[in-house]
């Protein structure tokens, strides 16, 4: 009776059963509501929104415009001058604009230039960049820069929200780290207390020196302790993770109590951040949000650098515009018309040579820094795929090992049932599998971290 009585203390529970009442947040659900809800999310969201507004500002360089202007000069009840100069203007894409215009004037003193038919005057005409400004100049350059934009933000809209799901991944992990530490502890803990009821009883019956009662003590009491430290982990890792969970209307969500970690991520993980289809096949950098944004910005300044180039043709502004009475407007007259000549041409260009140097060493710059992106990203995806890999592998061996330590202890247990062994013996190979345990946790926790680091590197978070 006494043997059985020991073999039943002294058993080693290696598995519990879960409560069907725990309820899992799968890292697939957790990701999930990090994307929809979260406010930094959001706020990447609008680097988009942002480049659009740029757009709409950009070809409202292109609106038409209605312009008045009216001076009237009264004194000692005579009316000096009165002149209205009024025109209605469309620019067009290669910067030559349409003007429709009407002019009035009258007075006493009016000068000469300014004298009108009484009915005033009527203009349709048109003026053209000849140099400067025909294939490209400033409203265009800013139209093509805010359309390249839009594509740029989509780039960094992706990298910033990659950065956010990372660090989410991080936590989530760490998360469930210290919930299986947890859980570890508080196994361990119910043996040692098991443990240190049956050598109490054993001491009364006189099988076993007082001794045993203080060594089984000092595990009992090393236990708590480890269970406390890491319940402190695990409650910080829940605050930390809460900082990720939102709701519609920035709402911010707490974690329930019987709320647990995905148990099966290990098989899962992969799945979620679509890491197992780029281990098994290459990965191709061509559209990398990295590689896309340096790509946008280099076409921005390839923009720049043609509008700078076209400044260094001479200013040459040709205008004619039709004149007319209203009353005459539908009896053409070729000899009733308005032109004009708009000429500037800086001698050296020093100006212009110099900025347009300046810009032709950015493109060179950032496409230096493009050249050395891909090859940066294309070295970490193969070192990352290797390190998973391993890590692969080192699961395989920790769990081997666990399961040794594991049929270790309770042969040793099996030999302290028939008088055989001792408990110091119990407790070092207690440790061992302990010690082979949290080990085992800390290398799962690292491929969980190798694959988020991957999917970092990817930076695809839709």
């Amino acid at each position: 009776m006494k043997k059985l009585f020991l073999l039943l203390f002294f058993l080693v529970i290696t598995a519990n059963a879960q409560d069907k009442s725990v309820k899992e947040l799968t890292y697939n659900e957790f990701l999930g509501y990090v994307k929809k809800y979260h406010p930094l999310v959001k706020t990447a969201n609008l680097e988009i929104s942002r480049a659009q507004a740029n757009l709409m500002m950009a070809r409202g360089g292109f609106d038409p415009k209605i312009e008045v202007d009216f001076n009237k000069k009264q004194f000692k009840d005579k009316e000096y001058s009165s002149i209205l100069n009024s025109s209605f203007k469309i620019p067009t894409w290669y910067g030559i604009e349409i003007k429709a215009g009407f002019d009035n004037s009258e007075g006493v003193f009016l000068n000469p230039e300014n004298t009108l038919p009484n009915q005033g005057l009527t203009s349709l005409g048109v003026t053209v960049p000849i140099g400067q400004g025909l294939f490209i100049n400033q409203r265009m350059a800013d139209v093509r820069q805010a359309k390249i934009q839009i594509q740029l933000s989509k780039a960094e809209r992706k990298l910033q929200a990659i950065l956010i799901l990372y660090d989410a991944s991080l936590a989530y992990f760490n998360w469930k780290k210290n919930f299986s530490e947890v859980q570890l502890y508080e196994e361990y803990n119910r043996n040692a207390q098991i443990r240190f009821k049956g050598i109490k009883s054993l001491i009364k019956e006189g099988d076993k020196p007082a001794i045993d009662s203080v060594e089984a003590g000092i595990i009992v009491k090393n236990r708590v302790l480890n269970l406390e430290d890491s319940s402190l982990k695990l409650a910080k890792a829940k605050l930390e993770l809460a900082n990720f969970l939102w709701l519609e209307n920035n709402i911010p969500l707490e974690l329930a109590d019987d709320l647990i970690p995905e148990i099966q991520l290990e098989v899962t993980i992969q799945e979620s951040l679509r890491t197992n289809d780029l281990l098994n096949a290459d990965f191709s950098i061509i559209n990398h949000p990295k590689i896309s944004a340096l790509q946008s910005k280099i076409n921005i300044l390839n923009v720049e650098k043609k509008l700078k180039a076209n400044m260094l043709l001479p200013r040459l502004n040709v205008g004619y515009s039709y004149i007319s009475e209203p009353s005459y407007i539908d009896n053409y007259r070729f000899q009733d018309y308005k032109i004009g000549v708009d000429f500037y041409f800086p001698l050296f260009l020093r100006k212009e040579r110099g900025s347009l140097k300046l810009t032709k060493f950015k493109v060179q710059e950032t496409e230096f820094a493009l050249d050395i992106e891909t090859v940066q990203l294309t070295n970490k995806i193969n070192a990352q795929k290797i390190e998973i890999t391993s890590l692969a592998k080192q699961q395989v061996l920790i769990k081997e090992i666990v399961q040794a330590n594991l049929i270790m202890l309770n042969s040793e247990e099996r030999l302290f049932s028939f008088g055989e062994s001792s408990l110091f013996l119990i407790n070092t190979r207690e440790n061992n599998v302990v010690s082979a345990q949290l080990s085992k946790i800390a290398i799962e926790n690292r491929f969980y971290v190798s694959n988020s680091e991957l999917f970092k590197i990817m930076a695809n978070p839709d």
